[in-house]
């Protein structure tokens, strides 16, 4: 009888250790668009919003298309990097399993998606936020079932969230008169729907766990090399920027109403709205040869909307700020996560050196 009390109490002591072994493990679930996607759409087979094809990636690992809308990497890569965080794989790559999971997070954004469900619905399939966070509940289902309810919602609580989503919610929706939201709403209205959208989303986060969230803001997105050539004069486009510039002030607010509200939350917002335009105004200054058009164009044919095998690369991609008509270089990545890194004073997690096991950016800036 007391051999099978010993076995027993052995038993419970082993699977103790190994969930607190899974709820010790600090993982990221990222929320977001084509800024943050890193192979969702790849999956996604109707979906207008891919880049799955040559020169995408050719800066990552071995060159090739990873579904990372970047010659390199994304913001929450670099940051996760330097914080010594994995980096979570796309939820829809068909090879994720519980153990993965619990190893590197999940990575839910998708090309096109937004905060509103009717965004980006010109790229026929994308995943909105509220649909991330749907899936988001599946995998805490998973997880729970593998650990249990008590190590999965610590696992869940100690993990860092990341949300990424608006410039769709005006580029590829409010901006567009196909879309309703056009002229059913005016700026301010609109800007109080995206926040009352958003609120509701991050409060249902934190019902499910998120405890440690970051949201990032818009940076000017009337300065992108598709809203320049959009514009009659080729410069940026104050409208759009001034609507990057109230969400990111409503955004600010909002995340200082949820702390006060949410028990045991730090929420933040990223704003890096300064950083990208102080490079578009003086490129030079930090390092930048280019702040105005895309490294990856098609000649003289603008906008080309997406980087393609018969594209032109630029000289030197480490000198670009914008990648393609709507997307930032890893140069310009890395220069807006380090600025992020430094006013939030991000600190590493304790989980050794490696950032991860996925390949790290490729060295040469030149075109094969």
């Amino acid at each position: 009888m007391k051999i099978k009390v010993g076995v027993a109490m052995l038993v419970v002591t082993i699977f103790a250790i190994l969930i607190d072994g899974y709820s010790c493990k600090v993982v990221q679930f990222i929320f977001g668009d084509s800024l943050s996607d890193v192979g969702n759409n790849k999956y996604l087979g109707k979906s207008l919003a891919q880049a799955s094809l040559p020169w995408y990636g050719i800066d990552f690992g071995n060159g090739l298309p990873n579904g990372r809308f970047s010659n390199g990497r994304t913001v929450a890569d670099i940051i996760g990097d330097k914080m010594g965080l994995p980096r979570p794989p796309a939820y829809l790559d068909p090879s994720l399993t519980e153990d993965m999971i619990l190893e590197n997070g999940v990575n839910y954004a998708s090309g096109g998606g937004g905060i509103l469900n009717e965004t980006g619905a010109l790229f026929i399939q994308r995943l909105s936020l509220y649909k991330q966070i749907e899936l988001f509940e599946g995998t805490q289902t998973l997880i729970r079932s593998k650990i249990g309810k008590v190590a999965a919602d610590k696992f869940f609580q100690g993990a860092r969230y990341v949300v990424a989503l608006g410039s769709n919610d005006f580029i590829n929706n409010y901006l567009m008169p196909v879309y309703s939201d056009s002229w059913n709403y005016n700026d301010q209205s609109f800007i109080d729907y995206l926040m009352e959208t958003l609120k509701a989303q991050l409060q249902l986060l934190h019902t499910l766990g998120a405890r440690q969230l970051m949201v990032f803001g818009l940076g000017p997105m009337g300065c992108i090399p598709l809203q320049r050539v959009l514009s009659t004069s080729g410069d940026c486009v104050d409208r759009a920027n001034n609507l990057a510039l109230s969400f990111n002030k409503a955004g600010s607010k909002l995340m200082d109403n949820l702390n006060a509200k949410l028990p045991n939350s730090s929420y933040r917002f990223g704003d890096a709205y300064d950083v990208v335009n102080n490079i578009i105004i003086n490129p030079s200054k930090y390092g930048f040869s280019n702040s105005d058009s895309p490294c990856c164009s098609f000649g003289k044919i603008r906008p080309a909307l997406t980087c393609v095998p018969a594209s032109v690369l630029c000289k030197d991609r480490s000198k670009y700020l914008f990648w393609d008509e709507y997307h930032p270089s890893d140069s310009a990545n890395q220069f807006i996560a380090n600025e992020l890194i430094k006013k939030f004073g991000f600190t590493r997690v304790d989980q050794g050196d490696a950032p991860s096991s996925a390949p790290a950016i490729a060295p040469s800036p030149d075109q094969n």
